[in-house]
Formats: structure tokens, C-alpha cells, sequence
């Protein structure tokens, strides 16, 4: 239940009965009217633009239109009171019988209250981490991973049907040097002396059991089979090793995709799926030989002066032209994107989301001019960039693990402190702001700690529940009867509450639409304040406790309240992927 959808189409129905004649003889537009909060509280619970949106089209005078509208308005039995304020902006009071009856329409629809129908089953493809599969996974990695996971949740909660995909990249210069460093730990394993490991391969010890694992399975066969033969084995069962601890690393961070793409899939057979998708290019002009400018200021080691196959992505957005044959006759990093994208077009997805690290601004451009060139405006792509994220403890900088051998692994992070604040924290900015994520702050508890605060006031709502069966000394009603007791809530701040709660519809689908995951983590936390407010409350007042011993009705209707509270913070809550507790230790 969107109330703020709701006005919007009750307000719509009143500008339709006014028979409004625009002055070019069309249709009256409606499609700009929208209701919201107003800035400021005191001002009402929604304010409407329609008289502003619609005037100067039908030739009156805003303010004018204005009083129109709101003298239709007052005619509704869920209004309280209409004003025009300003040049024609149109604020409205809703009724307490209004709220008790949303308070009611919420309980109702229980774990599905927030649920919406926005993305009508549209196929959304979001695609995330997506790490070379070099290594454990890295606290780099680990903002993406809940920024694109959290925004899956919330675009498949908004009626979009949504797969979480992970593009292996499991070609290119990087799997041969993983090859080879693992070929050093499996000499090693077989007892040889490596030495330091040399500059250009990865030194991480994560390798070693790699290394033992080779040197169990073939003893010293590898070493004697010719060399590509031996390699193209250790990168095999070196990349199964990899996602192996990735997977891992992920579910440790509740992050689970359905879909494992592998890049080396495009490049079999000859690269047929490869140049598949450039011939379909190619018919439809997109490709043609010729020779790139040099790019300004320092040279870029892939550029080549030459004539060559370039995708011709200035026409469609770009900045340049992009390559899609290397000299050699091998396909560019970018010719593997074209097929990679083909495909998820050819799998259904019309809508593709990209989340990549704030390093690949570059790639924004150019994958957005592919998009139209594979199908129009037929899709719809998207790329969100996370900036990085910086480890502190006490305020000072997190070493590096040695693990690893150069970076803080993402599975320090998680054992450490808990999937839970990192989640939370990670969607706690938006993803193209930085981030100083300090050990110390997310596990304290505080107000100043978002994440325990939101969690404590889920533990809270709980810790009524149990008060009042304590207290009253009998098990509580079925919830159906606690909603039918919401019109004794009269006081100002309770109603203030369920103002709060109601704002979660149109939460969810703004944040789904913009694609800006932090808008819930934010939310919550509102909703955790006002919460903890209303509780000091009955602290400062006994009579305005969630349980009044001597008064069972309110207590249930108070309750009711507290139940809507506990499910909106635990729907939140599953959607960024962490607990709703139902107590704090």
C-alpha cells in the first residue's frame, strides 16, 4: 500500500472531474503531478505540484488552479485539511482514521507490507564482484559485492525478476601468470628450493595448498609434460581452486549469485562466440577498419598505429572508437564484452546493471554505446562505480594481511566483525562516495553505530512482545486483533510513527528506480529513531508505555504498532542481508 501512489490518483481523479481544456487542444499531462512529504512536517503529511505542473498548459493562474483542486480535495473523507501555500503548492492532513486504517493495511499484509509491482516481472540482469579469480577476495571487493547484492534484493522486492551473475574473468594475461606462480608452489610442494618469488608473479600463501594439491594429484608428471601442456593443467585446477575460496568468501558475506559466467566460454572454439557477436555488429554498420588518433598526453601501451577493426562507438555516445582485433590477430578485452553482452541480450535481459569499482569510469561509456548498438533502446544499462573503501582501527590505518601478501583479505573483515555491520555499512553511503569503515565504531554500542542501532531497536520490539505476556499474564492476540484495536492510538507521536512506517511503498520503489541501495540503510535508521524515541517516551511518561498493565486495549493497540515497526525493520533488514535479532547479547 503506497499512500503517496494512492493521493497521487485520487488527485489525478479530481483534476480529470475539473474538465481541464489545455490550450493546444490535446490531452491534459498528468504524467508530472506528483505527491511527497512536504520539506517540512509542520506544513502536513503530503504535499501535491499538480496545480504548479498543470497550469500554464491549461492557461490559468497557478494559485488560482490551486484553490480548485483543493476545494475538490476537501471533499474527501481521509482529509483532514487542505492548504495552497506559496505560488499554487497544494499541502494535505490526513485524518487519524486514515492512518489507523493504513496501521491496519500494513499488519495485514505482514512480510509482504513494501512489496510492489514497479518492475513487472521485467528481466534485470545485475552483475557484481565479478573479481579475477586470482585470489581470496579483498575488502576492495567487498562494497561491490553488497551494493550489487542489496540492489538485487530490493529491484526483485519491487516485482523486477532479477539474476545475480558473476563474469569469471578467466582469460587473458593474468590466468597465465597465476598459472605460473602456482606452478612455483608446486615445485615447491615437491620439495625444490623457489626461493623468493619474482616480481610479476602473486606471492600470496593462499597458492600453496594449490601447489600441494598438484603435487598430489600428478607427483612430478607436470614437470615432465611439455610446457603448455603442464600449464593449461595448473590453470585449470587453479581457477576450480580459486572460486572454490570465492564462493566461500562470499557466503561468508551472505552473498550467494546464481549465475558463474566464464570468459573463457567466449573465447573457445576459435573465439566463435566472439566473432559471432562482431559479425552481428558488423551488419549493422557498427564495425569498420581504420586507424585511431593517438590519444593526448602519455601513450597507452595497447595503442597501436595501424589500421585495424574498430567498433564504431563515437556515433552512439562514446568518446572514441574502440578496438576489437590486436595485431596479432587476437580479440581485445573489449570484442569479448561485445559477445559477453550479446549473450545476455540473447538470454532475455533487457535491463543489464554493472557494478564495477570506481577505477572503471572508463568502461561507462563505452558499454552504455554497445548497448545501443546490440538493441536499441530496447535495454536499459546501467553502471554504478563504488569508490574504495579504507580499513581503520581506533583511527588508524588497517595493516595489510599476510595471507594475502598485499591486501586485507574480505574474510579477515568478516571474522573479525560480522557479516552484519559490513553489510549494513557498506550500503550506508552511497556507492560513489568514499567509505572509512573503522572496526572499532561498527561493533560499538551506540547510536553512533547505525547498524547496532537498528538492530537493537528490532531486539526492542521484541522485548515488548515478551513484557506484555509477561505483565499481563496471558499469551498476546493473533495480529489480525492487535490492527483491530489501531483506532485507540490517539496520541501525536504514535501517529507521528505509523507517518514513518508509511513511507516505506514508496522507499522501496524510489530506491529501486534510482538504484541507490544507501536509501534504505538510511531509512531504517529513521525508522530506529523514531522508534527508540517513542520508547524514551514511555520512560519520561508511564502513560505513554507500549504495555499499560491496567489497561489490556491499549496495550494490544500499542502492540499492533510495535508489530508493524518489527516487520518493516525485519523486511529491511533480509533485503540488505542482515538479522533482525530478536534480542541483543
Amino acid at each position: 500500500m503506497n499512500i503517496f501512489a494512492d493521493f497521487n490518483a485520487r488527485i489525478r481523479t479530481v483534476v480529470d472531474a475539473l474538465a481541464l481544456t489545455p490550450r493546444d487542444g490535446g490531452a491534459l499531462d498528468t504524467s508530472r503531478v506528483t505527491v511527497e512529504p512536504p520539506r517540512d512536517p509542520s506544513h502536513g503529511d503530503l504535499a501535491t505540484n499538480a496545480a504548479m505542473v498543470l497550469a500554464k498548459s491549461v492557461g490559468e493562474n497557478p494559485r488560482a488552479l490551486a484553490e480548485k483542486i483543493a476545494g475538490a480535495l476537501r471533499g474527501d473523507a481521509d482529509i483532514a485539511s487542505v492548504e495552497v501555500a506559496g505560488p499554487g503548492f497544494i499541502n494535505l492532513r490526513l485524518s487519524d482514521g486514515f492512518w489507523h486504517g493504513t496501521l491496519k493495511a500494513m499488519l495485514a499484509a505482514g512480510p509482504d507490507y513494501g512489496r510492489s509491482q514497479l518492475g513487472a516481472g521485467r528481466k534485470t540482469n545485475v552483475e557484481y564482484v565479478s573479481a579475477n579469480p586470482t585470489g581470496p577476495m579483498h575488502v576492495g571487493h567487498c562494497r561491490g559485492a553488497v551494493v550489487g547484492d542489496v540492489l538485487a534484493n530490493l529491484l526483485a522486492f519491487a516485482g523486477y525478476d532479477v539474476t545475480k551473475e558473476y563474469y569469471i574473468n578467466d582469460a587473458g594475461v593474468q590466468i597465465d601468470v597465476l598459472g605460473r606462480s602456482v606452478m612455483l608452489r608446486y615445485r615447491q610442494a615437491l620439495g625444490e628450493e623457489i626461493g623468493e618469488i619474482p616480481p610479476g608473479l602473486y606471492p600470496g600463501d593462499y597458492l600453496v595448498p594449490v601447489g600441494e594439491a598438484l603435487a598430489k594429484e600428478f607427483g612430478r608428471g607436470l614437470n615432465q609434460m611439455p610446457e603448455d601442456e603442464a600449464l593449461a593443467i595448473v590453470k585449470d585446477r587453479t581457477i576450480d581452486a580459486m572460486m572454490v575460496m570465492i564462493r566461500e568468501d562470499l557466503a561468508a558475506l551472505n552473498v550467494h549469485h546464481e549465475v558463474f559466467f566464464s570468459e573463457r566460454t567466449l573465447h573457445a572454439d576459435g573465439g566463435r562466440k566472439i566473432r559471432t557477436a562482431l559479425n552481428e555488429l558488423t551488419m549493422k554498420g557498427h564495425v569498420y577498419k581504420g586507424k585511431l588518433p593517438p590519444p593526448k598526453g602519455q601513450l597507452p601501451e595497447d595503442w597501436e598505429d595501424r589500421e585495424q577493426t574498430l567498433f564504431r562507438s563515437t556515433e552512439i555516445g562514446d568518446d572514441i572508437d574502440r578496438p576489437l582485433v590486436k595485431s596479432d590477430g587476437s580479440y581485445t578485452y573489449f570484442a569479448a564484452d561485445v559477445a559477453y553482452l550479446y549473450d545476455k541480450y540473447a538470454r532475455g535481459f533487457k535491463e543489464m546493471i554493472f557494478i564495477l569499482g570506481a577505477d572503471h569510469g572508463g568502461y561507462v561509456k563505452r558499454m552504455q554505446a554497445l548497448a545501443r548498438a546490440v538493441g536499441g533502446d530496447e535495454i536499459e544499462l546501467t553502471v554504478l562505480l563504488c569508490q574504495l573503501v579504507k580499513l581503520f582501527r581506533d583511527g588508524e590505518p588497517v595493516r595489510m594481511s599476510k595471507r594475502s601478501g598485499d591486501f586485507v583479505t574480505l574474510r579477515d573483515v568478516v571474522d573479525e566483525v560480522g557479516r552484519d555491520p559490513i553489510r549494513f555499512m557498506m550500503v550506508y553511503r552511497k556507492n560513489d562516495a568514499p567509505l572509512d569503515f573503522d572496526f572499532a565504531k561498527v561493533t560499538e554500542q551506540s547510536k553512533d553505530n547505525p547498524v547496532f542501532y537498528v538492530q537493537y531497536a528490532s531486539a526492542r520490539c521484541h522485548s515488548a512482545m515478551r513484557q506484555a505476556e509477561e505483565q499481563l499474564g496471558v499469551a498476546l492476540p493473533a495480529v489480525g486483533d492487535l490492527a483491530a484495536r489501531a483506532h485507540l492510538l490517539v496520541d501525536e507521536s504514535e501517529i507521528a510513527l505509523v507517518k514513518k512506517l508509511a513511507e516505506y511503498p514508496r522507499l522501496i520503489e524510489g530506491a529501486a528506480l534510482a538504484k541507490e541501495p544507501h536509501r534504505l540503510a538510511f531509512y531504517l535508521y529513521e525508522v530506529a529513531t523514531a522508534f527508540h524515541a517513542q520508547w524514551n517516551r514511555g520512560n519520561d511518561n508511564p502513560g505513554l508505555r507500549f504495555v499499560k498493565v491496567n489497561d489490556p486495549e491499549l496495550t494490544y493497540a500499542r502492540l499492533g504498532l510495535v508489530q508493524a515497526v518489527s516487520g518493516v525493520l525485519s523486511s529491511g533488514l533480509a533485503l540488505i542481508g542482515a538479522e533482525a535479532p530478536r534480542e541483543m547479547r
